[in-house]
């Protein structure tokens, strides 16, 4: 992220959600043949939530079995660009194309790995319609402000709704803190 960079949502959402829709349409496929047969791709991110205000971008989470992770990170260091934004550790890594329309991040993960929450978080929005009109409201209260104070607030409100789905989860352990995700 460069320093300064600003928090702006697109103006309008149900565009970019359906670039979003068409770009993880078109990447899922390729993507598929490169990747472990364990490979699960999931569009997430707020362009993958009905109703969720969003900048614009695709999210793709990538969730692999521990002995796929490093296959799964030499094809996709092949295919883009690191986030260097990101914490990278033995069981996550992302990546970036800002150049693609719409532009994508992919987030590969360790299926049940301590940073594989991505699709918890969407499905936790979907489920819950309050959950999501507070979410687009501490997006529209970032819009126009410091990306590093929406992320800061963003990367809060994640974990408490993380932490909220302790309770219904069948696997507490299983849920574990954001990392930085760099978006």
């Amino acid at each position: 992220m460069a320093h300064g960079e600003i928090f702006v949502l697109a103006p309008d959402p149900q565009a970019a959600r359906a670039a979003a829709d068409r770009l993880f349409a078109a990447l899922a496929g390729d993507l598929a043949a490169v990747l472990p047969a364990t490979a699960e791709l999931l569009h997430v991110g707020a362009t993958a939530i009905p109703g969720c205000l969003t900048k614009g971008d695709l999210d793709i989470v990538v969730r692999v079995e521990a002995a796929d992770f490093a296959q799964a990170d030499a094809a996709l260091a092949g295919r883009f660009t690191r986030n260097t934004g990101s914490d990278r550790t033995e069981d996550f890594a992302a990546f970036e194309d800002g150049d693609r329309v719409p532009p994508l991040g992919i987030q590969l993960v360790v299926r049940g790995g301590a940073y594989d929450d991505f699709h918890r978080f969407a499905e936790a929005l979907r489920r819950d319609p309050d959950r999501l009109r507070r979410y687009n409201d501490l997006k529209r209260a970032f819009h126009g402000r410091p990306m590093e104070a929406y992320r800061a607030a963003k990367g809060a409100f994640i974990a408490s709704v993380l932490h909220a789905a302790v309770a219904d989860a069948p696997d507490p352990a299983k849920i574990a803190s954001p990392p930085h995700r760099g978006e």
